[in-house]
């Protein structure tokens, strides 16, 4: 009797997908499986793409996506409940996997480059903190976003953090107090989606809107997003100081000099990116 053939080993897919095209980086959340959750793989993952695409001089703007009929539903909380027969019942376990998912989206607002998000589907928790921590948004009519970790026990803290920074404070506390899922017309209401578009061009919008961006000096593009966020933690005076300081070292840069010449001279400019 011959012995059974052993069984084939399945590679399994990547969690993050990376496709460059042109000047744009497209990266694809991809564990649709388990609606594109947070392991601790996939925020590694992330974590480590957009370091590499911060001194990729290739790349100029980030379109982040996803596979399946999910954007993300948060973290992995299968992956997490594992943990809690750790002799600790996870405490050390669940710090090490904030403190990283802490810095994948602090990442996300550090990068030199702006980074869009194609929403397709749900993106509930810290995958709507995913959205909120991106520079900018294009959600499908599909899309529904939530903070729900209320209605399991679990607030959620660290979501709000992206959350009540892009929304205004009545409008958090709504979605992180009740839980409900928000549609893609609401979101952009509340100022937490840029655009809303017809199920299944979210994606090609996005790379739209990158494409027009990516236009634009990288220089210029990197000084303007720093100072944004950086301003926004300052007082009204300290702002104006810093960005009135960011503006004259702007103004002595080569692409600066290039475009306002370019303007007076009624010509496109030619970016050198310095």
């Amino acid at each position: 009797m011959n012995a059974p053939a052993p069984a084939l080993r399945v590679a399994s897919a990547p969690v993050l997908l990376r496709e460059d095209l042109g000047d744009v980086a497209l990266l694809t959340l991809n564990r649709s499986q388990a609606r594109n959750s947070l392991s601790e793989a996939l925020i590694a993952a992330l974590t480590e793409s957009l370091a590499e695409i911060a001194t990729d001089k290739r790349a100029r703007v980030v379109v982040l996506a996803a596979n399946g009929p999910s954007f993300c539903a948060g973290h992995d909380m299968k992956e997490m409940t594992a943990r809690r027969s750790d002799t600790d019942r996870g405490r050390a376990y669940f710090k090490q996997l904030m403190d990283a998912c802490a810095t994948m989206m602090q990442a996300i607002v550090h990068l030199p480059k702006p980074v869009i998000a194609a929403v397709q589907g749900p993106a509930s928790a810290a995958g709507c903190q995913l959205v909120a921590s991106c520079d900018l948004a294009i959600a499908s009519s599909a899309a529904k976003f939530a903070t729900p970790g209320v209605n399991i026990g679990l607030f959620c803290s660290t979501p709000m953090v992206a959350l009540s920074r892009n929304v205004s404070r009545k409008a958090a506390m709504e979605m992180l107090l009740t839980g409900e899922l928000m549609s893609a017309d609401d979101a952009q209401r509340i100022g937490l989606v840029n655009r809303v578009v017809a199920p299944g061009t979210e994606r090609d919008e996005a790379l739209k809107l990158a494409r027009q961006i990516a236009s634009k000096s990288a220089l210029t593009v990197k000084i303007g997003k720093e100072a944004f966020y950086r301003q926004l933690e300052m007082s009204l005076a300290d702002a104006y100081r810093y960005t009135s300081e960011v503006m004259v070292e702007n103004m002595l840069a080569r692409d600066a000099e290039e475009g306002i010449g370019a303007f007076i001279e009624k010509r496109t400019p030619t970016w050198e990116d310095r």
